[in-house]
């Protein structure tokens, strides 16, 4: 099944914690000169434009980049993601994916890893990465990004940062994720996995965080961005997140400071509220 397309809901309240996540994590990375990998299972499209038929139809990217590019005295955190967002993006009416936002953090001696399932969406990722001129260091694949991953594991570099963003549109895709990291952490135990997820009614997604916390019980963060009350039919998605294996040791402090500030901003009723659960060693 591949009817999920992110055009349709690039820029929104997800967008904005995965890729602020996303940016904390890849900026520490760059702070020790050894290079790393940067290993996407579900690349997307990589650039979307905001002004087309997809995001318009929905226009979520209004709640979420559009609220925070308009945002006045943000935390330094935040100021530097907004900042560095609009240096990126070759132009003002598109919005990036992690890979775009990844290539742009990483350096030249670091590797990249994509991969992209959807065929449409692959053509758009190779095209859109060309333009981004990764040259050697960039690798995109249309495959299956869970096996993809494991097939990568150990890196030589032995740094990696790995994001595993499904679209959940398959119920089996909450277990693929815990048993993919089960095998991750076997063959890498060191490396940082970034997993998003959605904040829904089911129960798929309210155990997912447990279960992933017994893989690292004692090196762990979830940062969860609920952005309104769920709804009475228990239907739609009231907010996500990230949860991390192996943070930054820096990451725990800057979501403290910046997430009640981004919960405000994109705060959609009074039910929006943000969770910050770590045990880092």
């Amino acid at each position: 099944m591949l009817s999920y397309r992110h055009a349709f809901h690039a820029g929104n309240h997800a967008d904005m914690l995965k890729h602020f996540t996303l940016f904390l994590v890849l900026e520490y990375f760059n702070r020790k000169d050894k290079p790393y990998w940067y290993i996407d299972t579900h690349s997307g499209a990589g650039l979307y434009d905001l002004g087309g038929s997809e995001a318009q139809k929905v226009g979520e990217y209004r709640q979420g980049i559009a609220r925070l590019n308009q945002a006045q005295n943000l935390p330094p955190e935040l100021a530097a993601f907004t900042g560095r967002l609009k240096s990126i993006l070759p132009q003002e009416n598109l919005y990036c994916g992690s890979p775009w936002l990844a290539q742009a953090l990483t350096r030249e001696n670091d590797k990249l890893r994509l991969f992209e399932l959807h065929p449409a969406d692959f053509q758009h990722l190779q095209n859109n990465m060309r333009e981004a001129r990764l040259g050697r260091r960039g690798i995109i694949g249309q495959s299956d990004g869970y096996q993809g991953l494991i097939a990568l594991l150990p890196p030589p570099a032995r740094r990696a940062a790995v994001l595993i963003d499904p679209p959940y549109e398959e119920k089996q895709d909450y277990q693929r994720v815990v048993h993919t990291l089960k095998d991750a952490l076997k063959r890498f135990e060191q490396g940082c996995y970034m997993v998003w997820y959605p904040c829904l009614s089911r129960e798929d997604s309210r155990k997912l965080p447990e279960e992933l916390k017994k893989l690292a019980p004692d090196n762990f963060l979830q940062a969860e961005l609920h952005v309104r009350t769920p709804s009475s039919d228990g239907f739609g998605m009231h907010g996500s997140s990230m949860f991390v294996i192996n943070p930054p040791y820096l990451l725990a402090e800057q979501l403290k400071s910046s997430l009640p500030v981004l919960t405000d901003i994109l705060a959609q009723d009074q039910g929006a509220r943000f969770v910050l659960d770590y045990q880092i060693q």
